[in-house]
């Protein structure tokens, strides 16, 4: 396990297309969210950081399955104050969080289906000097990213809902990119008929 790693789950959002809820929402007979947690716990990370916003039972989703897994003590529950912002305010929140790290895997509460396999080769290319790394399938970049602490300044300074896409947008080579044919990095749940 990579102790200087932190993950991240942005959690903290109304879910406003979905009608509200989306997060806890059933998924394959559990909440939602569970299944950005299960990939959060299974990477190499000291840490879990579960960004909270605009619905209350959220947390208490994360503390249930961080109870049945035996991870309580790697959770950390934070509140992004400003979430109606959008996952920028969730990600400024989230890193503040992660305080003195290497790197962050930034993973998205509504991607549940997340390979569980590639969060060490992600995690190895910072390791190897990769500014940011992520997974690419069918020609699109997917989730989780792995952010490396020199990003974590221009990252704090990002603004409305689209996270650190335009940060990593501009890396350039400096962005790894790992390909795979599994499309649950790309795969999220917007719309109740999805879940």
């Amino acid at each position: 396990m990579r102790r200087s790693f932190e993950a991240i789950v942005l959690a903290a959002g109304s879910g406003s297309r979905f009608g509200g809820g989306k997060l806890v929402s059933d998924f394959g007979g559990a909440p939602l969210i569970e299944g950005a947690l299960a990939a959060a716990f299974a990477a190499p990370a000291r840490c879990v950081t579960v960004v909270l916003g605009a619905d209350d039972r959220v947390e208490e989703a994360a503390l249930a399955f961080a109870r049945r897994w035996g991870e309580s003590r790697r959770l950390t529950l934070v509140y992004a104050p400003d979430h109606a912002e959008g996952m920028s305010a969730s990600l400024r929140a989230g890193l503040q969080a992660a305080g003195d790290c290497r790197a962050a895997f930034v993973f998205l509460g509504d991607m549940p289906r997340i390979p569980h396999d590639l969060l060490d080769p992600l995690a190895e290319a910072v390791d190897q000097g990769a500014l940011a790394a992520a997974p690419i399938c069918n020609g699109r970049r997917g989730h989780p990213a792995v952010l490396s602490a020199g990003l974590f300044d221009e990252l704090r300074g990002v603004s409305g809902d689209q996270g650190a896409r335009a940060v990593l947008d501009a890396l350039g080579d400096r962005l790894t990119l790992l390909p795979t044919e599994d499309e649950g990095v790309l795969f999220d749940v917007d719309l109740p008929h999805q879940a």
